[in-house]
């Protein structure tokens, strides 16, 4: 399994072979038309991530010590950027999610790139994502 750190760097790889950022854009969608929808269940207001210009639910689950991320946009984009922060957050322990440094989003130029709106939407994914490890975290300790 990849640490935090590399798979930031495999996406940063990913993305430098791209100068253009329409291209980038289209990588964003790419990523997220490939991502499983989520269960319908899911979907509900609790899910649903404040501070989002488009909806975005998020499903955390802790599992065997680490916490499995699924989410859904109802924005192309946008679903294209949840897709990276689960590729780099899922799948590790709480630990591991507090105590890294998401330096990915600034080095692939994402932060520059989008609306100030998107952005703050961003960071309220980030928020949150780092909010469920440290409730599974204070809860199994």
């Amino acid at each position: 399994m990849s640490t935090i750190n590399e798979k930031q760097d495999n996406i940063i790889e990913e993305f430098s072979g791209f100068d253009d950022w329409l291209d980038r854009y289209q990588l964003l969608i790419d990523l997220g038309s490939e991502q499983p929808p989520l269960d319908e269940q899911y979907k509900t207001d609790n899910n649903l991530i404040e501070g989002c210009q488009s909806r975005v639910w998020l499903q955390a689950d802790y599992v065997d010590g680490k916490v499995l991320f699924r989410a859904e946009s109802d924005a192309l984009i946008v679903k294209g950027i949840v897709a990276l922060l689960i590729d780099v957050y899922s799948g590790h322990t709480p630990d591991e999610i507090l105590g890294s440094d998401l330096y990915f989003v600034e080095a692939i130029g994402l932060k520059e790139h989008l609306s100030p709106t998107r952005s703050n939407g961003l960071l309220a994914m980030i928020k949150q994502m780092r909010l469920y490890a440290l409730a599974f975290k204070a809860k199994h300790g």
